[in-house]
């Protein structure tokens, strides 16, 4: 004998309960026609076992069945009547005058198993629920004795949790029932979301204990959450109210994902469901319809098949029909089609919510050829070879039901590509995934778009045809569940604080840092000699910045330094053809002469700071600017002090007269130029100037100039410049009004001031200025003095000799 525990009817009514009175019993109103395939299932299954010779021959399986409505102290009166010897049986198969009840099948529901699993358990009563899926039943200290013939929720946890991330969706909600079967479900789909780096947006329960489930709670988190992928883990009846309420307050746009418990449920499956549900996903059971069993339904007929009252409940809900009360004439009834007995069963057959019925009916087949192939291998044991003390067998007509369960645990099935129980007690995982779709007559059916195992490794454990799902309201458009946007290349992710990691802020990389990738958490500074692109997404090699011939500037530059070195040569020309006149001679013909040269030289050498600064460019560019600088100055400073000495030598009685002579001029200009070439010679060996890779200045550039060493000596150089071109300032500025016809101490005033001007406005400038504009800066300030002495010393002495 077995003992089956099954709900026909569910969407059980709970009473208040105030204690005053006897507690009223607690009824189902909605029958559920998979349930009754179940029901069904199970009697093809114990009839076909029973006509098979090869199985348990001479042998006839009989069983008490017990509607428990998905009803835990249901189930459990039904547990203690199998095991207190109860004669209440629905069929005629009662044959024995004492109970030879040795194994049962149930409960549905996970947490009516849990509590059959502790009371079976303790007497060691092997049990098998086709449809208890709850992990903790797993556990084989608390529940030795407990099978079942589907896979735990946890292995439907991970497979759901890979489903959600497979799509990339990272801010999901999550709705479960607050019995173990939720509870237990939930808690492996939030720690796989958690440590694969997405975030759960909002955690809802849908309480039993309520007469609203806690429903609108749950749908207003729904409706305000941003998240889009909301995973519900129910069973189906429990999710009608839920469904009902997202129906009323318009719910569209979310994307549900279901576990097997309703994921093909034929409840859900009606028209007014579907701006809801349409698009959901969900992992469900295997697509495997028992053999033969179609053949075996389409016999059942409400005149013929027992017991009678379900037979009419279901006749009426595969048809949409109603039977005639008795006593009762039709004008007296709703005005509905009444059923005739004459529909047939083989024209619903091929509907696809007919199908989806059968799908779980496997689960229920399975449970009954299991106990009857462990009995078979228990009566197949050979005295000596058995499992037990000694190598005994169990006495098949009076075996004890610990002893059933050794074979149970070692039992392989035939049905369905040879399965067998882990240790856990369990089947391994194979759900199919399915996508909720409307069909042409306004319902929806369930659209198998993948498939799970879990006996692969990811990610060969998930596949998914993603061309053939439908997202809500029949949309193609893929939805996307983020609580943040992604962050494009070239920025980072900043998590906001007191939020979830998902919920973050995308942050522009630092100059020099770029990031490849979306939602890259940290951003990769560049090579020394490479510069993020404009999207800061790769490096590029930097571009080497320095003042070459090439170059606009560069080229415009050194065109000016050659035509500019070119006019001192020229005057130099008008001088030597006009130096018998009384202009040249008051000039100095000599100095006026070096000078000139000294001017050609000053920007000619403005040249050495245009092309690449390699390392003789680098020694070479201060020096020969500085000496030839020097030489120009201390030129014009010899004239100035020649003009000075030849006033005050016309004095009667003046002693200056051997001093205006030109060695004196030499001697001069050659003091101040050894001075200076001391100092560079000095600074040539002890720091000298080498070329370097400049990477500060412009951080996108790789600027190629010349270190000069020892600032100390650089500046110390101009700074000498500035010294002689002051003293020829003053000592001009003091004779500029000596009453001589031709005296220049006036243009060296002008000419020294504008050298001067130049030269104190290039400090800032060139501070200011960064990489080839530095150097610029430089050749403009050597060609704007030079410029400055020729126009204002040398140009007023040509207009009077060519005009």
């Amino acid at each position: 004998m077995i003992g089956v525990g099954l709900p026909i009817n569910s969407d059980q009514i709970y009473q208040k309960l105030s204690f005053k009175v006897q507690p009223q019993k607690t009824t189902c109103r909605l029958f559920s026609i998979e349930y009754y395939h179940r029901f069904q299932t199970f009697l093809f299954s114990i009839e076909e076992i029973n006509k098979d010779p090869n199985v348990l021959s001479n042998v006839t399986l009989g069983f008490q069945m017990y509607e428990t409505c998905n009803i835990p102290h249901y189930d459990l009166q039904a547990a203690l009547q199998f095991l207190t010897d109860s004669r209440t049986s629905i069929t005629d198969n009662q044959c024995t005058s004492r109970s030879l009840f040795t194994t049962a099948i149930g409960a549905t529901i996970s947490s009516n198993s849990v509590i059959l699993a502790h009371v079976l358990g303790a007497f060691r009563y092997p049990q098998i629920s086709p449809f208890s899926s709850v992990s903790i039943l797993g556990n084989r200290k608390m529940f030795p004795s407990f099978f079942r013939t589907l896979s735990s929720d946890f292995i439907q946890a991970k497979g759901l949790a890979q489903l959600i991330l497979s799509f990339g969706w990272t801010w999901i909600g999550l709705v479960a029932l607050n019995n173990d079967y939720g509870l237990q479900g939930i808690q492996p789909i939030k720690e796989e979301i958690v440590k694969s780096g997405a975030c759960v947006a909002f955690i809802e329960y849908i309480l039993l204990g309520q007469a609203d489930r806690n429903v609108p709670r749950i749908v207003k988190t729904i409706k305000e959450s941003t998240a889009t992928a909301v995973v519900i883990f129910s069973n189906e009846v429990e999710c009608v109210p839920l469904i009902n309420e997202m129906v009323k307050q318009t719910i569209t746009g979310k994307i549900f994902i279901g576990n097997a418990g309703w994921s093909r449920s034929v409840l859900l499956s009606s028209k007014q469901y579907f701006p809801a549900l349409s698009g959901s996903l969900g992992l469900a059971a295997e697509d495997y319809v028992v053999p033969g069993l179609s053949q075996f339904l389409s016999k059942i007929h409400p005149s013929t098949s027992t017991p009678t009252t379900w037979t009419k409940m279901y006749w009426e809900k595969v048809f949409s029909c109603q039977f005639l009360p008795q006593n009762q004439n039709v004008s007296s009834i709703n005005p509905v089609r009444l059923c005739t007995g004459s529909e047939r069963l083989e024209d619903v057959m091929n509907n696809s919510n007919y199908i989806s019925s059968l799908k779980s009916t496997y689960y229920m087949s399975a449970a009954v050829h299991v106990i009857a192939k462990a009995w078979e291998d228990l009566r197949s044991c050979k005295s000596g070879e058995g499992p037990f003390f000694n190598g005994t067998c169990a006495d098949f007509l009076n075996f004890k039901p610990w002893q059933l369960i050794y074979y149970i645990r070692s039992v392989q099935l035939d049905i369905n590509t040879g399965k067998y129980f882990n240790d856990y007690g369990d089947l391994s995982g194979f759900y199919s995934i399915v996508n909720w779709q409307l069909k042409a007559d306004g319902t929806m059916t369930q659209v198998k778009i993948g498939n799970y195992n879990s006996k692969l490794l990811p990610p060969q454990d998930l596949t998914t045809n993603s061309d053939v799902i439908m997202w809500n309201l029949g949309s193609k458009q893929f939805p996307s569940s983020r609580c943040s946007d992604n962050c494009n290349v070239g920025f980072r992710k900043v998590v906001e604080q007191g939020k979830p990691l998902c919920c973050y802020d995308c942050i522009p990389c630092l100059q020099g840092e770029i990031s490849n990738q979306t939602d890259s958490l940290n951003c990769y500074r560049c090579p020394w000699n490479q510069w993020p692109d404009a999207e800061k997404s790769r490096c590029l090699p930097k571009p080497i910045e320095f003042l070459s011939f090439e170059d606009p500037l560069g080229a415009s530059v050194a065109a000016t330094s050659i035509v500019s070195s070119f006019v001192p040569a020229v005057i130099w020309g008008f001088f030597i053809y006009y130096k018998h006149t009384p202009l040249v001679k008051a000039s100095n013909y000599s100095l006026s002469c070096l000078l000139l040269q000294s001017l050609s030289l000053c920007f000619f050498c403005s040249l050495g700071f245009i092309g690449y600064p390699d390392h003789d460019r680098c020694l070479l560019r201060q020096v020969s600017f500085g000496l030839i600088f020097t030489l120009c100055v201390a030129c014009i400073l010899a004239k100035t002090i020649m003009v000075v000495f030849a006033f005050m030598a016309t004095r009667p009685g003046s002693n200056l007269r051997k001093w205006t002579t030109l060695k004196v001029s030499y001697t001069i200009i050659l003091i101040c130029f050894i001075l200076q070439l001391i100092l560079c010679m000095t600074w040539m060996s002890v720091a000298p100037p080498f070329p370097q890779y400049n990477l500060e200045a412009k951080p996108d550039l790789i600027i190629v100039d010349c270190n000069n060493g020892s600032p100390v000596a650089f500046w110390g150089m101009l700074g000498y410049l500035f010294l002689l071109a002051t003293i020829s300032f003053i000592v001009a500025f003091l004779a500029r009004k000596l009453p001589d016809s031709f005296n220049e101490a006036q243009f060296i005033t002008f000419s020294m001031l504008a050298f001067l001007s130049v030269w104190i406005s290039y400090i800032p400038a060139s501070l200011s200025a960064q990489g080839k504009y530095t150097v610029a800066m430089e050749v403009f300030a050597i060609l704007a003095s030079s410029w400055a002495v020729l126009i204002c010393m040398l140009f007023p002495k040509c207009y009077i000799l060519m005009l």
